[in-house]
């Protein structure tokens, strides 16, 4: 089995000039595989050559498919015996948190501690084939950090789409912590009164490297006196964060667990709804018709049930995590029948981020099909992101983002939660070769 080492260490092995020498030319990467699936065509394509220039695909061809040409000095990644995928995509990720601090443990740390977290939570993902993710919410902007971090080539991880900091109405999810009394009015996320004040807010976070609005239409689990099906924005509100994200060319996504917040949401323009665990009838024949994303963490709660207590949560957000998670199953098997458009969102965070693939298997279990599953984690969510240009299939033109598994996840969906090796931007960043 050849492989290409990372870009520093290859670079590292020559001299100076040689490097700059090698830097300035075109990067060729060849990879093959026993087989690929093309999550957009919904078929596999036997012994896939995947050819790679400076990271974006520029030519893919299967067996039957014709000579591929292949550049004489091209590195190699064989792979044989191997199935090839899209890089996953999770759309709704906390990087700078751990699930194993929760309720009044996470006082005992310093301000600044979220941001080192992240660099191993980074890691994990990519390790667990997630080579892009969306992370909403953040204080003190940590996740731009870590995404500046791994583009600077300091550690690696996925490409992070950022949130910076989530907001919502003030008291409530995403509206500033409550865990001390007032006179500490500790403040971890922020609280916003009315449309001209969210204006502001999405401003702020655009100006700081947001690339993605997250905002709190509803109460939230594991917040302390909200309850998830209480909307706490107000229709006003909300059309005012769509619209004012929507101007600056960003998209918006809405927590929302309570039905009357999912619809309002909704009709504000929001593009995602996270969570969508108590959405009724009507919130569903809305989204379909407005086209809407939904994106469903229906795995995370067998974690936050079974270690919940030992790592801290308080027995309120225990309570309100029993009540929603059947309901949200049940809520995400309707979704699937109604044919509405749904995307990979784990909430890696309140569970380890490195067990974020254990949710395609829950994802089949409550009605997907194995290939469903994937194209909600790979071309689904390429297009809520509204970067199909770039990632969510092995296509030419995307980034060379690739995992590799042994089996077939189309006949068993638990092999994706045992990635071997992972491919970013046609570099190998994960698996050995022999």
């Amino acid at each position: 089995m050849r492989i290409i080492l990372s870009t520093a260490a290859a670079l590292a092995a020559v001299s100076p000039a040689a490097a700059q020498q090698a830097a300035s030319q075109p990067r060729s990467v060849v990879i093959t595989a026993a087989r690929m699936i093309d999550v957009v065509a919904g078929r596999v394509i036997e012994e896939p050559v995947i050819v790679v220039t400076d990271g974006r695909i520029t030519s893919v061809v299967g067996r039957n498919g014709g000579r591929p040409n292949i550049p004489a000095d091209a590195q190699r990644i064989d792979l044989p015996g191997k199935t090839l995928l899209p890089g996953f995509i999770d759309m709704h990720v906390h990087l700078a948190g751990s699930a194993r601090i929760r309720g009044y443990r996470s006082l005992e740390y310093t301000d600044v501690f979220p941001v080192t977290l992240g660099v191993g939570n980074a890691r994990d993902m990519l390790h667990a084939g997630f080579t892009t993710v969306r992370n909403l919410g953040s204080a003190d902007y940590a996740d731009v950090a870590l995404k500046q971090g791994i583009e600077g080539g300091f550690y690696p991880g996925p490409r992070i789409v950022p949130a910076t900091w989530s907001f919502g109405a003030t008291g409530g999810h995403c509206g500033g912590s409550n865990l001390l009394p007032p006179s500490y009015k500790q403040q971890t996320e922020r609280g916003v009164n009315g449309a001209e004040a969210v204006r502001y807010q999405v401003r702020e976070n655009r100006r700081f490297g947001a690339e993605v609005i997250k905002v709190c239409a509803t109460g939230g689990v594991f917040s302390k006196n909200t309850e998830p099906g209480q909307q706490q924005m107000t229709a006003d509100e909300l059309k005012a964060a769509a619209d004012e994200a929507h101007m600056w060319g960003l998209k918006v996504a809405a927590h929302a667990h309570g039905a009357e917040g999912i619809k309002a949401a909704i009709r504000a323009g929001i593009d995602t709804i996270e969570h969508a665990s108590l959405i009724d009838d009507e919130g569903l024949k809305l989204a379909k018709e407005r086209g809407t994303w939904l994106s469903m963490d229906i795995f995370n709660t067998e974690y936050t049930q079974r270690e919940g207590a030992a790592t801290g949560a308080l027995e309120e957000n225990l309570r309100k995590d029993r009540e929603v998670a059947q309901v949200q199953r049940d809520n995400f098997g309707k979704a699937v029948r109604m044919g509405i458009k749904l995307v990979f969102g784990s909430d890696a965070g309140v569970m380890p981020h490195d067990t974020a693939a254990g949710q395609f298997a829950t994802m089949v279990q409550f009605g997907m099909t194995p290939l469903q599953a994937i194209q909600a984690a790979t071309t689904n969510a390429a297009q809520a992101l509204g970067r199909e240009r770039d990632v969510g299939a092995i296509a030419v033109g995307r980034y060379a983002d690739i995992v590799a598994v042994d089996g077939d996840p189309l006949a068993d969906i638990r092999v994706l939660e045992r990635v071997s090796h992972v491919v970013k931007g046609g570099v190998l960043e994960k698996g050995v070769g022999g």
